[in-house]
């Protein structure tokens, strides 16, 4: 670090000091904060943004208020709880390290990367997030908003995400050994609320001084990223199954997988080609005369787009077939539908 570059972690803090979002999960500054709820909005928080994760949050702690309770609980109720949340393996996992927290450390959360690295679905990022935070470990953390600021602080050039240990080594230097983990959370908020991605507002930032990127009027185009490959799009078709009493035939996903675990309107593979009239009927849990819906029901993967069509059958009787189960439309909202599957339920009660 540079003998300039010293007086930037007091700077930040002093603006964190007075600045702080007001987030459920946070401690106020300088407060011993919670780790598992540190760790909770953590895995919450990937790939997810904090206005979304708020709601879902507040209702976790509020049914599971410790880590013990998560570990106790049947998955199947995180997974209803989670619905709508996306990035399914996250709740599985979530359960999985409830309780090995639980079981293995006596309740208490590992305070070093190395031990929170052991815990399922902590990588480098969350576990470092969770040691500085919620036990003060000067670890350099790196999520998009401090990325941001990082690669504006010193001008940073090369694209994402190949300059990562670059950012992460630069992190590292300026982190300071006191309060490292507001100094993290400073950072985030410096980024949300001031290095924004489009218009930084350079006039408000505490750190305006030591950055490369606004001295040389490059901020606004950092930080660069390498181009994305396209995206694919794969088809299928879904299958609306009523029976006499007006419920609608459901299943368990896989446990390992795309929506693992969830529950799920039936469907044909998700493939690049459009399946034929044959093959979806062949796919069908049951032979019925099938009345196609207008209309697609859209939906963006990480790595994926997916258009669906809808059938639509009633049928007699109320055997469900093997793997599937029957439930009243009125207790939907009760079952572990991900995003996609309440999507494909608005479109059928909008189009019939």
């Amino acid at each position: 670090m540079t003998k300039n570059n010293r007086d930037l972690p007091g700077a930040l803090l002093a603006w964190y000091n007075r600045h702080a979002r007001r987030l459920p999960w946070r401690a106020p500054p300088g407060a011993k904060p919670d780790p598992y709820r540190v760790w909770l909005s953590e895995i919450m928080l990937q790939q997810t943004t904090v206005v979304t994760v708020g709601p879902y949050f507040e209702r976790f702690v509020a049914r599971w208020p410790s880590v013990q309770a998560l570990a106790a609980s049947p998955l199947e109720e995180i997974l209803t709880e989670w619905a709508g949340l996306g990035y399914y393996a996250r709740a599985r996992n979530l359960h999985r390290a409830a309780q090995m927290v639980t079981d293995k450390f006596d309740g208490r959360f590992p305070d070093d990367e190395a031990g929170l690295k052991s815990l399922p679905g902590i990588g480098d990022y969350t576990a470092a997030a969770i040691a500085a935070i919620a036990f003060d470990r000067p670890a350099a953390v790196l999520d998009g908003n401090i990325e941001r600021v990082t690669s504006r602080l010193y001008a940073i050039t090369e694209p994402l995400p190949g300059v990562k240990p670059v950012l992460r080594r630069l992190v590292a230097e300026i982190t300071p050994r006191q309060r490292p983990g507001d100094f993290a959370q400073a950072m985030m908020d410096l980024g949300a609320m001031v290095c924004q991605p489009a218009r930084p507002r350079c006039l408000l930032c505490p750190l305006v001084r030591f950055c490369e990127g606004s001295a040389q009027g490059i901020a606004a185009e950092l930080p660069r990223k390498a181009a994305k490959k396209a995206r694919p799009t794969r088809h299928g078709i879904a299958f609306w199954i009523t029976d006499e009493q007006g419920r609608v035939l459901l299943r368990k996903r896989p446990e390992k997988g795309l929506l693992g675990s969830m529950t799920e309107i039936p469907s044909t593979d998700w493939r690049e080609d459009k399946p034929s009239q044959n093959a979806a009927a062949n796919a069908a849990p049951l032979a019925l005369d099938w009345s196609p819906l207008q209309g697609r029901v859209r939906h963006v993967f990480t790595h994926f787009s997916l258009e669906l069509e809808i059938w639509s059958a009633d049928v007699e009787g109320s055997a469900a077939p093997e793997g599937t189960f029957w439930c009243r439309l009125d207790d939907l909202g009760n079952q572990a539908l991900p995003s996609l599957m309440r999507k494909i339920v608005k479109h059928v009660l909008t189009a019939k």
